[in-house]
């Protein structure tokens, strides 16, 4: 029997679910006994990754266009316009972390961070664009959840302000418009294509987990 896109989705934030003792460095944050040095390492990453994904993202949404997929290309445009807003936030961060304009231009990003970016500017190439909606979108709820989780706790242990923690409470905000547009952008693709699995959107999702692992690994080391 052919699944609808809610059932895909689902699906696929179901076996791509992570564990919650997988990440080495999110627990310390939370209750403060990580070194504030993982923060600012994180906020100089974070430098390099926003604008690569929103390149990504718009480059996405314009093969989507092209191709006929208009659900696709209004996600990703969506995309990008949210990481152009996190870019905003992205700075008050930095500052907090005591790190002035020439130290920042100054970092060296690391390889085990840059790996997921990497990743997403590969799939901005290759990946068929509602496989890409779907293993993003799983993806996604990971990254929310540790955002929600800095965003409470770097004020109480590490004395950062609400403005310096927007960057992570964008993210960590419930995202319904994003959640309609992947479910209007699946659907074209189950439209598209009727008899389509998951295989592909998992192959791509577990490899962003992946990566998504070796981001915090590297800043926990």
């Amino acid at each position: 029997m052919t699944r609808t896109a809610q059932e895909l989705l689902d699906a696929v934030r179901a076996q791509l679910a992570p564990d919650p003792s997988a990440n080495p460095l999110v627990p310390r944050l939370a209750d403060g006994t990580a070194d504030r040095s993982a923060i600012t390492a994180l906020a100089l990453e974070q430098r390099s990754v926003i604008p690569a994904d929103r390149r990504s993202f718009a480059h996405l949404a314009a093969r989507s266009a092209a191709s006929g997929a208009p659900g696709c290309a209004d996600f990703f445009r969506g995309l990008a316009e949210g990481e152009t807003l996190a870019s905003d936030h992205l700075g008050a961060l930095v500052t907090a972390c005591g790190v002035d304009k020439a130290d920042a231009e100054a970092y060296e990003p690391q390889a085990g961070c840059q790996a997921y970016p990497a990743y997403v500017s590969w799939l901005a190439l290759n990946g068929e664009p509602a496989d890409v909606v779907l293993a993003l979108t799983a993806n996604f709820a990971a990254w929310g959840g540790y955002c929600a989780t800095l965003a409470q706790a770097l004020p109480v242990h590490y004395g950062f302000s609400d403005e310096a923690c927007a960057f992570f409470a964008f993210f960590a905000e419930p995202a319904p418009d994003l959640e309609r547009q992947a479910l209007v952008a699946v659907r074209e693709g189950l439209d598209h294509e009727p008899g389509v699995t998951t295989g592909q959107a998992l192959r791509h999702g577990k490899l962003l987990q992946r990566y998504e692992a070796m981001f915090w690994e590297t800043l926990a080391a």
